[in-house]
């Protein structure tokens, strides 16, 4: 009873500061970015962080089993993922501001609200393993997927903001273009435009030379991240295919039988794949790849939740039963 206990208290904690840091991050976005508030998310991230390894653990020890034996804890560990992609520039020791919060801080609040509050009561009990779920491959396989899942929806998010900030800028300068050739047109003011630009030249150039590069850069840094952190989830998500194959045949007798949830496992493999051929490329980069991985992210949640939902398979041990 006492474990229960605990694992609610950190369970409110957990979201409560999780909470807390979104609220920062809506706030430094209205007061320029203070570093103080910044320092104080990072910090959050990290109480965060401690929070849901303590509830897993706690898990862990008082059902007997690693703790991913259900949905409520498979979203609980992507939570945890979530939190630890959202440290990997520090671990790189990467200086900068940490672009990787605008993603993780939302993704793992979401998470661990559907896991405690859009689940009901029963699915958040820890559940008997069946017995192909009685393995030691039970922690290298499903966290390994999970971890990867985490990573290839970060790196997908990063891909679709790329595609809209690039989507909007074209839409700008299209509807920029047009505004010209109509004004030209009906009110024969190109002379008048020309002399106000010449005019005006002195004083927006620098702004709108500022604009320009600060979209410049935030394309670039999407695009760095984007790629980096697919990389990262692709081979977290080879070797937990790898480690399903091994398990697979310890437990059914063959490494693969094509069941749905192997099929969308090799789907979402393969797409990753191609988004990290089209980097090879130099005309590819950028929104091109950008694309195949907006792709990825739509087929990672039909992998993910598609095969449980219909509960078919040889992966279906039950309602909502992820492994």
């Amino acid at each position: 009873m006492i474990f229960v206990t605990l694992e609610h208290i950190l369970n409110h904690i957990s979201f409560s500061i999780i909470s807390i840091v979104i609220t920062i991050h809506l706030m430094t976005f209205l007061v320029h970015e203070k570093v103080g508030l910044y320092d104080s998310s990072e910090k959050g991230m990290i109480a965060t962080f401690l929070s849901i390894t303590g509830l897993l653990a706690i898990r862990w020890i008082y059902s007997g089993h690693f703790p991913l034996s259900n949905l409520y804890e498979s979203l609980m560990f992507l939570s945890w993922s979530f939190a630890i992609i959202h440290m990997i520039p520090k671990i790189w020791n990467h200086k900068n501001k940490n672009d990787l919060s605008a993603i993780t801080t939302p993704s793992a609040i979401f998470t661990q609200g559907f896991a405690t509050s859009g689940l009901s009561t029963e699915m958040h009990q820890s559940a008997i393993l069946v017995p192909a779920l009685r393995s030691h491959w039970l922690m290298m396989h499903v966290s390994m997927m999970l971890l990867s899942y985490a990573a290839l929806l970060v790196g997908s998010l990063f891909s679709i903001a790329l595609l809209v900030i690039t989507f909007r800028k074209n839409i700008e300068s299209f509807g920029k273009n047009n505004n010209f050739v109509i004004r030209s047109f009906f009110f024969s003011e190109i002379k008048c435009l020309n002399e106000n630009r010449n005019v005006l030249q002195n004083t927006s150039f620098s702004s709108l030379n500022f604009k320009n590069y600060y979209k410049y850069q935030l394309v670039q840094r999407l695009d760095y991240w984007s790629s980096r952190v697919i990389s990262l989830g692709f081979t977290f998500l080879t070797v937990g295919i790898l480690s399903g194959a091994v398990w697979a045949n310890e437990a059914w007798g063959s490494y693969w039988n094509w069941d749905p949830k192997e099929t969308w496992a090799f789907i979402t493999w393969t797409i990753y794949a191609i988004y990290l051929h089209t980097r090879t490329t130099k005309s590819w980069q950028g929104a091109n790849s950008a694309i195949v991985a907006s792709i990825g992210f739509l087929i990672i949640w039909i992998c993910y939740f598609g095969v449980n939902l219909l509960g078919i398979g040889l992966h279906s041990y039950g309602s909502f039963i992820l492994t």
